[in-house]
């Protein structure tokens, strides 16, 4: 049999495949077939993987993401999940290709990673599972999928923590190696990634859930390429993200060109200081230069923003504001450069930590929405509430075994310049849901008491911000611990036009009783009792406009619902009622 080869880097303008140079006509409806097949492929991976995986935090909040890429690492369909999931997954097709090139894979190889500094990831939890889909002797395309597993080692279950200061102390790292060789599973391999792992029987059942959704990609890849052929296919799917581009070309040059500056802060390496992302966006004729240089120096924290994970969420961010509906392939990444200095909070050196850059990825969506509705005004973006993480671990008296609860609880969004911010979501790069109550109460010795949207916590204005979430937890396990984090608990989401901040996130343990007391937005291992009840109050978005201007029937129905708004000083928040309506899993 004759070496396997990856097929050449598609150009620019990869419809031109034709003998003799000339452009070979694309069916514009044959395009648009493949395109949504390929789509559909990786939400049925996506299907697949939550389906058969064995942790919660995969089946059940869907912290998972899949897409099907070109054999030279260019997205070409993602499923609709997480977005900072992006930039794992196509760091880690590029680092195959270079590592391996195409004489060293053969086909049923499988190859898994997750190290943001070997274009492995973008944290040590989410790992990576890629594989090449072969037609004959030639790799045409990618399967890839990543999945955020529970515990991979590091100085604290669950392996992130904020108050990391090198990625030593997170877990594993793991570069791009191969894990299934040929079809069979490399035992070896499989066995150092399960030792690093505080729950390895979990690790096992979700790393073979990414197996098999790797299969389904490869059976649906192959079934398309031997339907068209490879060589239409390939100027197909090529056509297809020319025109990408082109669409997104268009949605920039409606922009008026110019230079825009937007900046806000993270929360320091130590509680009450703050680290700067500070933005200068160039608006040009088909372009947009994002440059970062003056962000402040990398942090001695986990609240670091790895490369990848910078550009997957401008690449969110910017397709969200300016054309929704574009398709969401490696096309309309060629009309964006980014500047970052290595070094920075959004550039990180090796070895700085990078564990919770999900939550720092919301304040830079901030900043990148609030650079870009300068210039498009009629879609302006008050600053949002991001997600508050909990890591729970300790023994389940129910079976007297080992266990570690990964969650994050979400914020609300900001108000828009035409309607009110979205309570009790994920913003901009997050895309995972709450864990649903029955599950984790099923899995976990712990008893959520109260479940409900934090009223009145949203930033007052013509147009109210999200409100946040309150999530009380009962612990009720052996030799618990405790594991925290959050954004926005000393810079609270800002308003525009006018509008009121949202409220700042809290972290309360018992709250309620005479022992009630407020921790840090970063908190570490801390032990709990049997019985502590520990409650997360996250951040909510900023209003909108005069809160003197909102419409009559705005008011009546924010009075109806008892939709309090308040306009809050800067150490005030929203009282939370003795007896809440618990709003479900």
């Amino acid at each position: 049999m004759n070496k396997p080869r990856l097929r050449p880097r598609a150009q620019r303008s990869a419809s031109r495949r034709a003998s003799g140079g000339q452009r070979q006509r694309i069916d514009p409806i044959k395009a648009e077939v493949i395109a949504r097949y390929l789509l559909a492929t990786s939400e049925e991976t996506a299907a697949t993987l939550m389906r058969t995986a064995f942790s919660p935090n995969i089946k059940e909040r869907g912290d998972c993401s899949t897409a099907v890429f070109s054999a030279t690492g260019d997205v070409i369909a993602l499923a609709h999940r997480i977005p900072i999931h992006l930039g794992s997954m196509v760091g880690v097709v590029e680092e195959i290709r270079e590592r391996f090139g195409g004489s060293r894979i053969r086909p049923g190889d499988m190859f898994v990673a997750n190290d943001p500094y070997s274009g492995g990831g973008t944290h040590l939890p989410d790992i990576t599972v890629a594989a090449p889909v072969f037609v004959g002797d030639d790799i045409v395309a990618f399967v890839a999928n990543i999945a955020h597993h529970a515990d991979v080692g590091g100085m604290v279950p669950g392996s992130e923590a904020a108050n990391c200061t090198s990625i030593f102390q997170e877990g594993i790292r793991i570069p791009p190696v191969r894990i299934m060789n040929a079809g069979e599973l490399d035992e070896d391999v499989l066995a150092i990634v399960l030792l690093n792992s505080r729950t390895p029987a979990e690790r096992q059942g979700d790393l073979k859930a990414q197996f098999a959704s790797n299969v389904v990609g490869i059976r649906s890849v192959q079934a398309l390429y031997q339907r068209y052929g490879v060589e239409d296919t390939d100027a197909t799917i090529a056509a297809y993200l020319d025109f990408t581009e082109r669409r997104f070309v268009a949605a920039i040059d409606r922009l008026p060109s110019g230079v825009f500056e937007a900046q806000d802060a993270l929360d320091g390496a130590k509680e009450g200081t703050l680290a700067a992302i500070r933005l200068k966006l160039e608006v040009g004729r088909g372009k947009l230069a994002f440059d970062f240089g003056g962000s402040d120096p990398q942090m001695e924290s986990a609240r670091n923003i790895p490369y990848r994970a910078l550009l997957a969420t401008i690449y969110t961010v910017a397709k969200c504001l300016l054309d929704p509906e574009v398709p969401a392939n490696a096309g309309y990444y060629r009309a964006i450069t980014v500047k970052a200095p290595l070094g920075s909070v959004v550039n990180p050196r090796v070895p700085a930590a990078v564990g919770c850059r999900s939550s720092s990825c919301a304040v830079l969506g901030d900043v990148i929405a609030a650079a870009l509705t300068q210039a498009l005004p009629a879609k302006a973006l008050a600053c949002s509430g991001p997600h508050h993480l909990m890591i729970v671990s300790g023994t389940d008296p129910r079976t007297e075994d080992y266990f570690v609860s990964v969650e994050t609880v979400a914020g609300g969004m900001g108000a828009r310049a035409n309607r009110d911010g979205m309570d009790g979501v994920r913003v901009h790069a997050s895309g995972s849901s709450n864990l649903p109550i029955e599950a984790l109460e099923h899995t976990y010795p712990m008893r959520v008491e109260r479940y409900a949207l934090w009223e009145g916590s949203g930033g007052a204005g013509k147009y109210r911000g999200g409100m946040g979430v309150v999530r009380d937890y009962r612990m009720l396990g052996h030799d618990m611990v405790v594991t925290l984090a959050g954004e926005r608990q000393n810079v609270r989401a800002q308003g525009m036009a006018g509008g009121s901040p949202g409220a700042a996130g809290m972290f309360v343990l018992d709250p309620d009783t005479a022992r009630e007391r407020q921790l840090g937005s970063a908190v570490t291992e801390m032990s709990l009792e049997r019985g502590t009840v520990v409650r997360i109050c996250t951040p909510a978005g900023g209003g909108y406009g005069d809160p003197g201007e909102r419409a009559a029937a705005s008011m009546e129905r924010d009075v109806r619902e008892d939709r309090r708004q308040y306009t809050m000083g800067e150490d005030s928040a929203p009282p939370l009622t003795q007896s809440p309506e618990v709003t479900g899993g």
